[in-house]
């Protein structure tokens, strides 16, 4: 199996995909109106509710939901062999992840561009918004918490990305500001990525000087620098710093990715991996489960991922300009962040296994695999640093990608240089991530809280959104700094995934009021019951054999409490939402489809 194989024939099967089952879903299903006003043109306020044009939506969008996920899930599950995470990638991102965006954000817009846990109430009742929130909260604080711990590994005594990665604010803002006074989004393009490339060249040459001494941090500084660049992040309007900063990277990260393409059409890497090996049925050296349920566990986003209900309810369906754009936006972003995940596979297996496995298990289990290394003595010496032992799934990237590059005859004298900028350039990746993560914590929180503190849930108040980025940047910042959400990070597959099916049940019951058909219900229902049954079994065997079992390396208690609260609330959820089914199924769906068009904007 050659390279090129998996790259046509996904690329194919996406656009395919695109232009005929998004359009379905626009057209049939959501049956989307640009005749009625969004609720960017309708709450305009120039802060949050901003209307803006669909290719800065998508990019801000597309940078807010690709984070570590496409990058590192696939890389992990490679362990598998290329077909599993090949075949759940593509399956996952047309039946299930493409859907889940693209409802999640409608229904968000339908009430006015409220969070998913205020739509959750308002579509099932109480309870179920109750136990939606609590679980959006707990969520969202692991997610910026684990993913800032990648971002302090990568930036920690590396000043030229402490460089690079700062440098995008200022040149963001200047974006923001040129764009909002002028509306010529084409200049301030070419000037913003300008200045942004310039930076990245420019920054090896800081390293060894006095500016450069001045931006090496340890961990423990950069933990508090996070937490307070987040709170302006979430506490500035959306059109300074957000959306350009996001805007602006994607450009990098789809130029890094489309040059991975090119790349691997030059090359045509054979694929090293077997299709299936030998730990499909467990006891594998980086996922102890078994290829199912766990392959959907270890790769969301790229699949589908419920972090991105927490975008897709919060700040994309304050910015979106038209109804048509929630196709390109949501449903195109997943696809395109499919595509990036299928390339991420690609840099990993194209690896020898000795040589991944040796990157990615401890030298004390890689011993125990009987395997032998092949290119790793080779390409450490190239990147100039010891890769052994090197878990997570990031330097796995960088060194499938910089194999790639450097077999390219001008650049294989640049390996170290390729290593290092798709260390910076995956750093730019959560980093984004996490600008909109913690907005949308910030929405959460007063959503949350504004049921029992009144002001604080006004979005127009500047003492009611300060207070709350800073509630929310001190929760996981303080998370961050004592390390401590390091040891459940493994419990993050498992919520998130719940979320995922938390998003997909409010999109079926939002389908079942407004569609003309009530089987077009089937395009939420199919991967919801999927995804429940994934994330239950997942759940049941992490507490059974990792966090309840007292022998295994994983033991701890507050995981397994953790994992049995997180599916009380999704059983919760689920039992609250089939009773709204039931009562809505009684009602002639003519008459459903009429009162739909008044209970909702």
């Amino acid at each position: 199996m050659n390279a090129i194989t998996i790259v046509i024939g996904s690329i194919c099967i996406l656009l395919i995909v695109y232009r005929l089952y998004g359009t379905f879903m626009a057209a049939k299903v959501l049956k989307l109106d640009d005749s009625k006003l969004t609720p960017a043109h309708k709450l305009e306020d120039g802060k949050d509710y901003v209307p803006t044009n669909k290719w800065v939506t998508f990019g801000h969008h597309f940078a807010a939901i690709a984070a570590a996920g496409p990058l590192v899930g696939p890389i992990l599950a490679a362990q598998f062999g290329y077909l599993p995470g090949l075949l759940w990638l593509l399956i996952g991102a047309v039946v299930g992840g493409a859907v889940h965006d693209m409802v999640v954000l409608f229904a968000s817009m339908r009430r006015d561009g409220k969070s998913l846990s205020e739509v959750a109430k308002e579509e099932l009742g109480t309870v179920a918004g109750f136990c939606t929130g609590l679980a959006m909260l707990f969520i969202i604080t692991i997610t910026m918490a684990g993913l800032s711990l990648v971002v302090l590994s990568a930036l920690e005594r590396n000043p030229w990305g402490t460089f690079a990665v700062g440098i995008t604010i200022p040149i963001a803002m200047g974006v923001g500001l040129y764009h909002k006074k002028t509306g010529n989004l084409k200049g301030a393009t070419i000037v913003g990525f300008a200045l942004i490339m310039a930076a990245i060249f420019f920054g090896p040459n800081i390293q060894g000087t006095a500016f450069g001494d001045l931006l090496t941090f340890e961990k423990s500084t950069l933990a508090l620098i996070l937490p307070i660049y987040a709170f302006f992040a979430a506490a500035l309007p959306v059109w300074l710093l957000l959306a350009p900063r996001d805007y602006l990277s994607t450009f990098m990260k789809i130029g890094v990715f489309a040059a991975l393409i090119i790349g691997v059409f030059y090359v045509n890497p054979a694929v090293q991996f077997p299709a299936f090996t030998e730990f499909i049925n467990g006891g594998g050296p980086i996922i102890a489960g078994p290829v199912w349920p766990f392959i959907s566990i270890t790769i969301a986003c790229g699949a589908i991922s419920g972090f991105h209900a927490f975008v897709g309810s919060g700040t994309t369906p304050k910015m979106i300009n038209r109804w048509s754009d929630i196709k390109g936006v949501a449903f195109g972003a997943m696809l395109v962040e499919c595509l990036v995940a299928i390339m991420a596979l690609i840099a990993a297996v194209s690896l020898q296994p000795g040589d991944y496995f040796a990157i990615n298990s401890t030298p004390e289990k890689y011993a125990t695999l009987g395997m032998e290394t092949v290119n790793l003595d080779k390409l450490s010496e190239e990147v100039g640093m010891d890769l052994e032992g090197r878990t997570g799934g990031a330097v796995t990237l960088a060194v499938g990608m910089t194999y790639i590059f450097t077999e390219i005859p001008i650049f294989e004298k640049l390996a170290s240089y390729f290593y290092q900028f798709v260390i910076l350039f995956e750093a730019v990746f959560i980093l984004t991530a996490i600008d909109s993560g913690t907005r949308v914590s910030r929405y959460l929180i007063q959503d949350f809280l504004g049921d029992f503190i009144k002001p604080l849930k006004r979005t127009d108040s500047l003492p009611a959104n300060i207070f709350a980025s800073a509630l929310a940047c001190f929760i996981w910042g303080y998370l961050l700094f004592s390390g401590d959400i390091s040891s459940i990070w493994a419990l993050f597959g498992v919520s998130n995934q719940l979320m995922a099916a938390i998003g997909l049940i409010v999109g079926a019951t939002v389908v079942l009021k407004i569609a003309d058909k009530r089987w077009y219900m089937l395009t939420c229902l199919i991967p919801l019951a999927y995804l429940y049954v994934t994330v239950n079994v997942a759940g049941y065997w992490m507490i059974k054999n990792v966090y309840l079992n007292a022998e295994n390396a994983g033991y701890s208690v507050l995981n397994g409490i953790l994992s049995i609260i997180m599916l009380i609330l999704g059983l919760l959820i689920i039992i609250a939402s089939i009773i709204k089914w039931t009562q809505l199924w009684k009602i002639p769906q003519t008459l459903l489809v009429e009162r739909s068009k008044t209970e909702a904007s």
